[in-house]
């Protein structure tokens, strides 16, 4: 139980301290955005695509979560 809580938390930590590290982007935006100068609209679109993405995993892990302390209370 303990291994699977340290695990956990450290996953979350290295997510929250490198996101920079995660690069998410379709084909479509980044023909577009290449073509800018400034390449700022182009980080701004990828941070925003990365937080859309995250967030189910993050809901499903916190309902995931409450169920099991449920189960095992």
């Amino acid at each position: 139980m303990k291994k699977k809580t340290l695990l956990f938390t450290l996953v979350m930590l290295v997510g929250l301290f490198l996101p920079d590290q995660v690069e998410a982007q379709c084909s479509m935006c980044r023909a577009v955005l290449e073509s800018e100068e400034g390449q700022a609209t182009a980080k701004g679109i990828n941070d925003g695509i990365v937080y859309l993405m995250a967030m189910p995993y993050l809901l499903v892990a916190g309902v995931g979560f409450v169920v099991y302390r449920m189960m095992y209370k």
